[in-house]
């Protein structure tokens, strides 16, 4: 006997993973070469994988629901070399038979599975119970306008009840009967429901959004969605930093040949405040909350495509100033080239965005899950302030930029907000001029 490794197939170009949807053999059944083994889920697809030889499973190695990458052996298969099945012929004849009982199942059984068939004012109960939806269905669902409520109501006829592409275009094609249905539930009557309401949308040139703009889009409603956002605002001098940074960039230049933009600079005042304020470094899992001990800055960064990704420059409080250029400058043009890697865009626990860049005053930043807080940069703007010397209180020109922190209500409370972000522009503003490179 002889033992195979059966391993996760190729599903197409771009695939590298797939999600195991459910198992059609157990451990110890026998099985034929090209008869269905498992169906896997893909973003593009659901599809059927049949086993490559004949024999008896020995081993099954991942579970339903695990993603697994392509190539990874997935199960093990005792073989002798020869089919179970005595003959191609056997195969075949069953093949047919099967076919044969599918025919005689009678029509009306496709109808029987939503009867009744419900009007707009009808009550339902939910049919699928399973939560779990394979990226395929979740794209037709996207296709059709079909939300997750309405996805729960469609019939399932798939393993543990796990709804199929079958289900779905059946339940569309018999005009989605339960799309106006209410749940027979009671409901709160004080509880907000989204209005139905059909916008003019207007007419002009379609523009299909790309594969990162919908995730993008996915990942900010996500965000709204599931952390009450609060903004605090402070104002920041930074004149000392803007001079001491204009006057030895030249010099920093030539001594360690990296460019020396703000934003290094900005990532070490921001790094100095997380130290101060921990709890703002921070993830929620649950009624926990996870104080991430690495501080790892994400900097919103825009791609040639106009769309925004976020490189992370890893353990920043750790870093000197030339070594924190040297990673902001990297990160910035594999940005720029689209060369950056999975793990350059990894393990945020904070992030900032300087929307200065753009020349904004200010922004309201939605926070990059699953962190807590984000700060916004706005532009450094020279403006006449009143301030105090040894005269007394006089004007003069300063450069000037507004601090914006928006922050996850359920964990970040007022206090700590405002305090970290003030403490941030308290490191702008008490920048040491006689700093040496």
């Amino acid at each position: 006997m002889t033992k195979v490794e059966f391993k996760m197939p190729k599903l197409g170009e771009s695939i590298t993973e797939a999600a195991i949807i459910t198992w059609f053999k157990n451990v110890g059944d026998t099985i034929e070469e090209d008869e269905m083994l498992l169906e896997v889920a893909t973003d593009k697809v659901d599809s059927e994988v049949p086993s490559n030889v004949s024999g008896v499973i020995e081993e099954i190695l991942y579970d339903a629901n695990d993603v697994i990458k392509i190539g990874e052996t997935i199960a093990i298969i005792k073989t002798d070399g020869s089919k179970i099945l005595t003959s191609k012929k056997e195969t075949k004849a069953k093949k047919e038979a099967l076919k044969t009982v599918k025919k005689e199942q009678p029509k009306a059984s496709k109808r029987s599975r939503l009867e009744p068939i419900a009007s707009s004012t009808e009550r339902f109960s939910v049919s699928n119970t399973n939560a779990f939806f394979s990226p395929l269905i979740i794209k037709i669902a996207k296709e059709h306008h079909i939300s997750f409520e309405e996805l729960t109501r469609i019939p399932a006829t798939g393993h543990e009840g796990r709804l199929r592409k079958s289900d779905v275009f059946q339940y569309i094609e018999e005009g989605r009967p339960y799309k106006f249905a209410q749940p027979i539930t009671q409901q709160d009557p004080t509880a907000y429901r989204i209005p139905q309401l059909n916008f003019d949308k207007g007419k002009g040139k379609v523009i299909e959004m790309d594969r990162m703009r919908q995730m993008i889009a996915d990942h900010m409603v996500y965000s709204k969605h599931t952390s009450p956002h609060v903004t605090a605002y402070v104002e920041a001098d930074l004149t000392n930093m803007v001079h001491w940074r204009n006057a030895n960039k030249k010099a920093f230049q030539d001594k360690y040949g990296e460019r020396l933009t703000f934003t290094p600079l900005f990532l070490e005042a921001v790094a100095k405040a997380i130290k101060d304020f921990p709890n703002i470094n921070a993830s929620v899992d649950g009624k926990n909350i996870i104080v991430k001990e690495a501080i790892n800055i994400g900097m919103a960064t825009a791609l040639p495509s106009g769309n925004l990704i976020v490189p992370v420059v890893k353990n920043a409080d750790t870093k000197d100033l030339k070594t924190l250029a040297a990673d902001v400058n990297d990160l910035a043009n594999k940005a720029r080239e689209n060369n950056l890697k999975a793990d350059d865009i990894q393990g945020s626990t904070f992030t900032i965005s300087n929307v200065g860049t753009f020349g904004s005053v200010m922004g309201t930043p939605i926070i990059n899950q699953p962190e807590v807080a984000i700060l916004a940069l706005g532009i450094i703007k020279k403006r006449p302030e009143v301030i105090t010397t040894k005269k007394g209180d006089e004007i003069a020109i300063r450069s000037m930029m507004y601090l914006s922190l928006s922050f996850d209500h359920r964990v970040v409370d007022g206090f700590l907000g405002g305090s970290f972000v003030r403490r941030v522009a308290d490191y702008f503003e008490h920048f040491d001029v006689k700093r040496k490179i």
